[in-house]
């Protein structure tokens, strides 16, 4: 019988995954036997269809991974058709425009300079036509890298990258200042606050 903690680990991972993935980097993951885990895949996959859910855990390419089940391919289209005309959340605007201006870029580096995972995100504008799968990074682990498409370029009504709008510079000026000593970051944190100038009112021009 599956142990429910060994399921637990395999399903969260079988849930992340982008590509299957074999048994030996699962046991290794997992610290557990190898046979343990093969018969721990083959008990889920068991248990998927008896149990008549909407995923299926299949052996493909020399690993496993969850697909959805075949059965419910008419709901999932109808999901996918139709949420190309939602409105893009707040999450989804903003990892377009990192991808738009960083790519070709990794989830990874787009969830670093969002600041928040940003796997939902990336997932929702490559169903939606608007990011795609455009290679492999060379660093190890080779992590996919995502970039925009011509549906993109088509709903903006630009003809290349080269029309994006220019970032704004947000750089401060002048020298970086001095490391703060430790236990002192908040209150230089505050000194750098006070310092920042607001642009000048118009109406305040020629006011006594």
């Amino acid at each position: 019988m599956l142990g429910s903690e060994l399921r637990k680990a395999l399903e969260a991972v079988l849930f992340v995954v982008e590509e299957p993935v074999d048994v030996v980097t699962l046991a290794q993951v997992l610290e557990v036997p190898t046979d343990d885990v093969e018969a721990g895949l083959r008990a889920l996959r068991s248990a998927y269809v008896d149990e008549g859910r909407g995923f299926v855990l299949r052996e493909v390419g020399g690993g496993w991974r969850l697909y959805t089940d075949p059965g419910a391919s008419a709901y999932v289209e109808r999901f996918v058709l139709n949420g190309r005309t939602n409105r893009l959340s707040q999450a989804a605007l903003e990892t377009l425009a990192v991808v738009a201006y960083e790519q070709p870029v990794t989830r990874a580096r787009v969830g670093e300079i969002r600041g928040v995972d940003a796997d939902g995100a990336v997932r929702s504008l490559v169903s939606r036509g608007l990011v795609t799968e455009v290679g492999r990074a060379e660093v190890p682990g080779q992590p996919l890298l995502y970039g925009t498409t011509s549906d993109f370029l088509e709903r903006l009504g630009l003809n290349d990258l080269g029309e994006l709008p220019p970032l704004p510079d947000l750089a401060p000026k002048g020298p970086a200042p001095a490391e703060p000593p430790p236990g002192g970051y908040k209150q230089a944190r505050r000194e750098v606050e006070s310092s920042w100038q607001q642009p000048p009112d118009p109406s305040d021009e020629g006011s006594a």
